[in-house]
């Protein structure tokens, strides 16, 4: 093979210098080499509680020896929580930088001068809401736990100047430096892998102390996490709910927290219902800071049937309006049960020509009513006052035993109306009551004597009472409650009724 030597006139062919093409891939080599470092590609953690690169309010909580430190937006806080909203508002946060500037040093003089240039630059904006830093620079906020100087004092969150550098900036807090490895890039993803989601198992664990555990739920909720409750007792969940409660009217946050509340506390249900229908004041007053319809109505319910039963219970607990709610649905309650028993006085039976049963006309029907008005009287009444003891009379005879006890609760009589069977007024009751009677002819001993056919007809005309009754006190047994009452309500042993219903305009918070 023969070569050629290329003519004068001939272009060239364009090549690259061997010296570029080497000092490329030398640079690719060398910039790749640098990010497996870890040093200029670290990125500080920023997610919650910790959010370095973009957080601007640290608030630090100490409590019996353990600290627990957050690193939060304003924006955020202040759009939960109406303490955050005016503690971080233009004016506080004015007066606060007066205060650093009248106590700093000649040394921060720079700061003091970017704290004025803060100012005009929110003017600018048109934000005058709270201080805005100038572009590349962050306003910082810092609050801590003040434990107060008594012991019955509430510890509350105190604003304190944020930690400035000798250059006049806010110092930002960074984790401390990784140093170099010669890891590859696929290992150190997979080890930042493990770190994060270590990190993140940490982050949601449940403090070990109350008050941080209640902090921590606070926050939570504000960046939409949900809170640590416990999820199987309920009897643990409502003092966890009512101490998270509690906090969160403190700094002005209930509409944000309650909701969350409400949700955890619905989600036992059945048991729910049964826990509130034993602390019906407890889960009065814990409804009303959930501002939860559902716990409030269902607690208020059994207050109303028991009222003024709990009322100490509630008394400066609970706001004026809530008083008055209870106040006006017991006097709704007691206006009707007034009307029922007027009814059930009035409870009549007629003949067949349609006139009232008489003892002239219907003596047997007169007698079955009169015995069902005699139990009524007997059940709703409070007992005779026992006569003088006598000297020959030591032991009380069962007559005087059964006229002495005490009346039916309102709950239990309506109920046995309501039944309307042998639950009250049996068979051998009204046997009883016609062996008494004298107006039927007398055996030859003496003793009142009638015929079956004549008890089987007084037993049907009771039963017309009986229902007739029913009728008359079925408004009364509507139960407005969650927990289950049996068939229309007449399966349960509760004292009182829970036929009180609310509104949507009843609630006293809307």
């Amino acid at each position: 093979m023969v070569s050629y030597p290329q003519a004068a006139d001939q272009p060239l062919t364009t090549r690259r210098p061997a010296s570029v093409t080497s000092r490329s891939t030398t640079t690719r080599r060398h910039r790749s080499s640098r990010s497996q470092t870890g040093g200029a590609s670290f990125r500080p953690q920023n997610e919650f509680p910790n959010f370095a690169q973009t957080g601007d309010v640290e608030i630090v909580i100490n409590a019996e020896g353990q600290e627990k430190r957050y690193m939060l937006h304003r924006l955020i806080l202040a759009q939960c929580s109406g303490f955050f909203e005016a503690s971080t508002s233009e004016d506080w946060s004015r007066a606060q930088a007066q205060g650093i500037a009248s106590t700093a040093g000649p040394a921060q003089g720079n700061g003091l001068g970017k704290i004025g240039e803060e100012e005009e630059y929110g003017r600018e904006a048109g934000r005058p809401t709270f201080p805005v830093a100038p572009p590349g620079d962050r306003y910082r906020w810092r609050y801590e736990l003040d434990w107060g100087n008594k012991d019955d004092e509430v510890p509350m969150l105190v604003q304190k100047p944020a930690t400035s550098s000798l250059f006049g900036g806010d110092q930002t807090y960074r984790p401390p430096a990784i140093p170099n490895k010669t890891t590859t890039t696929a290992s150190n993803g997979f080890f930042r892998s493990l770190a994060m989601q270590s990190a993140a198992h940490i982050a949601h664990q449940a403090p070990d102390n109350d008050l941080i555990r209640d902090y921590d739920n606070l926050f939570r909720v504000f960046y939409n996490y949900p809170p640590n409750l416990d999820p199987l007792n309920i009897a643990e969940s409502y003092i966890q709910c009512k101490s998270l409660l509690n906090l969160a009217d403190m700094y002005d946050a209930l509409e944000v927290i309650g909701p969350r509340i409400d949700h955890h506390l619905l989600q036992f249900q059945s048991r729910l219902w049964k826990q509130i229908a034993k602390y019906p004041p407890s889960y009065l007053k814990l409804g009303y800071l959930a501002r939860s319809r559902v716990i409030f109505s269902e607690a208020l319910i059994h207050v109303v049937g028991q009222w003024p039963a709990g009322s100490n219970q509630l008394r400066n607990h609970v706001p004026e309006a809530v008083f008055d709610l209870i106040d006006d649905k017991a006097e709704e309650l007691a206006e009707k049960q007034l009307k029922t028993e007027g009814k059930l006085f009035r409870l009549t039976l007629t003949t067949p020509r349609g006139e009232r049963v008489t003892p002239t006309n219907s003596y047997m029907d007169w007698l079955a009513l009169s015995l069902f008005r005699q139990w009524v009287v007997e059940s709703t009444s409070p007992p005779p006052p026992l006569p003088p003891k006598t000297p020959n009379a030591n032991q009380p005879s069962p007559r005087t035993q059964q006229q002495n006890k005490p009346p039916i609760s309102p709950g239990h009589l309506y109920r046995l109306l309501f039944s309307a069977g042998p639950a009250y007024l049996p068979h051998d009751e009204l046997k009883r009551f016609l062996k008494t009677s004298k107006a039927f002819g007398a055996d030859s001993s003496g003793n009142p004597e009638y015929r079956r056919d004549e008890l089987k007809k007084f037993e049907r005309r009771m039963d017309e009472v009986k229902m007739m009754a029913k009728e008359i006190v079925r408004p009364l047994m509507k139960s407005y409650l969650e927990l289950d009452l049996g068939r229309e309500g007449g399966g349960v042993g509760l004292g009182y009724l829970t036929c009180t219903r609310l509104e949507d305009a009843d609630f006293p918070w809307d």
